[in-house]
């Protein structure tokens, strides 16, 4: 009896799970609002870092018979000028360009600044308790009360107009935000079996700190601070169009908004672009943050 050869059995291939990097861009690549932000966000960044190289023009060059040049599509424009002059023959192109570099070096210090401020009091309250929290959280109360550019213009009012005080302006006004969401993740954490076992095999305070509780409240701080960017370039900006933050001839966006003022119905394009590069800059930060929390936000991945 001829013997029957049983067909192949089909044996199931199971990939190995993807790492946590590869994780977290499966589930960031799938908000594309947040690939256009970070798309946008380099961009930015690249203009910003091959300013002298990128700009046709140096930003404080003036060119007297080039007043208030339209751009280049409309007539009367120039190829020199794409994007056309300002009031005193000043290519708009070259500034927005040193422009981007100025204004994100502001937003990317001001974060740093109340990010290593807000980590170090949120993890004070979150450790000590009792009348030192109750102090800290206090004063962050206090701050968030105040509306955040009436805040930045009373301290920038004090301290003086200028690029460092608007910058630790605004620096105030967003600390309460990581105070509060570091102390909240501070108290979620402690309670956790590896800081009791870590604690009882001995770790101090300062190792408690920052080596087993920190590392896992850096999640919500990092979406925090890429939204923050946006609010910091935001309030930097409106303070320069008020004349208390960089003053001219710095090439900030703020500032030349401030400086367009009176021309908007002669020259739409001293305003329109600078007006839509502060959008493109916030709205591209505010999805870079909805994407990184989604994807590092376990309940949200998709």
């Amino acid at each position: 009896m001829a013997s029957i050869t049983p067909p192949a059995s089909r044996v199931a291939v199971q990939g190995t799970p993807p790492g946590p990097w590869r994780e977290f861009w499966i589930s960031f690549s799938a908000n594309r609002g947040a690939v256009g932000g970070l798309v946008t966000v380099a961009v930015l960044l690249l203009l910003a870092l091959f300013a002298p190289w990128i700009a046709p023009h140096a930003p404080d060059i003036t060119n007297p018979g080039a007043f208030l040049k339209p751009p280049v599509w409309q007539e009367g424009g120039s190829a020199k000028y794409l994007l056309g002059t300002d009031a005193i023959g000043r290519d708009i192109l070259s500034r927005l360009i040193w422009g981007a570099r100025l204004s994100l070096s502001i937003g990317i210090a001001v974060v740093l600044i109340s990010v290593a401020v807000g980590i170090a009091l949120g993890l004070i309250a979150g450790f000590a308790r009792g009348l030192t929290e109750i102090a800290i959280m206090r004063l962050m109360d206090i701050i968030l009360t105040l509306p955040s550019l009436l805040l930045a213009i009373v301290i920038v009012a004090i301290l003086g107009p200028g690029l460092m005080n608007a910058m630790l302006a605004v620096a105030v006004v967003v600390l309460p935000h990581y105070v509060r969401i570091t102390r909240a993740a501070v108290i979620a954490e402690v309670s956790r079996d590896y800081v009791t076992a870590a604690r009882v095999s001995g770790a101090g305070t300062l190792r408690l700190m920052f080596s087993e509780v920190l590392p896992n409240c850096a999640a919500p701080l990092i979406v925090q601070a890429s939204l923050g960017v946006s609010t910091a370039i935001l309030d930097a900006a409106a303070l320069g169009f008020l004349g208390l933050g960089a003053q001219p001839p710095s090439p900030e966006w703020g500032t030349m908004l401030a400086d367009a003022r009176e021309f908007v119905l002669r020259a739409w394009w001293v305003v329109t672009f600078p007006g839509l590069m502060i959008l493109a800059a916030v709205l591209a930060f505010n999805l870079l943050g909805d994407g990184l929390r989604d994807a590092l936000d376990p309940k949200l991945k998709r």
